[in-house]
């Protein structure tokens, strides 16, 4: 089973601008974990890149610092921000609530092909994991795609919306720390959290759906913090 990685009189104003792709991709990036805490951003070379000008990559990233998921250090140049345990700590706790309650949702709204979709991607997932020599990038990408899969069964683009939020700000931690332990994937209990998320979702079940998930970010978020990398 091969799993899939997940606009009138008015038209012209839904239409993406150059800046909104930009915005996407960017944070698309961030989200994915393949811009690290402290990383710096060339405008540049992010332009180059995205094959666009100067322009909608200043308008792109002037919202994202607006969004706290990149910030301008004293001598001008564009990062992401470094991530503190104290604040994953609370980021950690927010997703708990916000992506439990998306979850909840998901378990009393999810459609036939919703359930499919899931579990075509919780098989990959697992898959990958048994793998003797598991490629990690594709992991976290199934993983993550799991995830946005359950909260867009939820049918809030509310929820959607906050929940973006909080990867963008968590993706650079939780992915990268995926990608840089191999290990992890061997012991994670994802996949127990994973499994028991789809059967929750299988039988309408609001409760587990909502514990699985919380107990999966919150595996997650423990494992990470228990390595020491974060600064106080």
């Amino acid at each position: 089973m091969n799993a899939r990685l997940p606009t009138t009189e008015m038209e012209p104003l839904e239409r993406m601008t150059l800046g909104d792709r930009a915005y996407r991709q960017i944070a698309d990036l961030l989200i994915a974990g393949r811009l690290a805490p402290g990383e710096r951003m060339s405008l540049r070379s992010t332009a180059e890149a995205l094959g666009v000008s100067m322009m909608p990559i200043r308008e792109a990233v002037t919202r994202l610092v607006a969004d706290n998921a990149l910030e301008v250090t004293p001598n001008r140049a564009i990062r992401v921000p470094m991530m503190s345990a104290t604040r994953f700590v609370d980021l950690t706790a927010a997703r708990i609530v916000v992506e439990g309650h998306a979850a909840a949702r998901a378990a009393a709204s999810r459609d036939n092909a919703d359930i499919e979709r899931i579990a075509e991607l919780e098989e990959a997932f697992r898959k990958e994991t048994q793998k003797r020599k598991p490629d990690l990038a594709a992991a976290v990408a199934y993983n993550q795609a799991l995830h946005f899969a359950v909260y867009e069964a939820a049918c809030s683009p509310q929820l959607a919306e906050m929940i973006r939020s909080l990867w963008l700000k968590a993706g650079p931690v939780i992915n990268l720390d995926f990608r840089a332990n191999p290990d992890r994937l061997k012991h994670t209990r994802a996949v127990i959290f994973h499994a028991d998320l789809i059967d929750a979702l299988a039988k309408s079940d609001p409760d587990r759906a909502r514990a699985a998930v919380e107990q999966d970010i919150q595996g997650a978020a423990d494992f990470i913090i228990s390595q020491g990398h974060l600064p106080e």
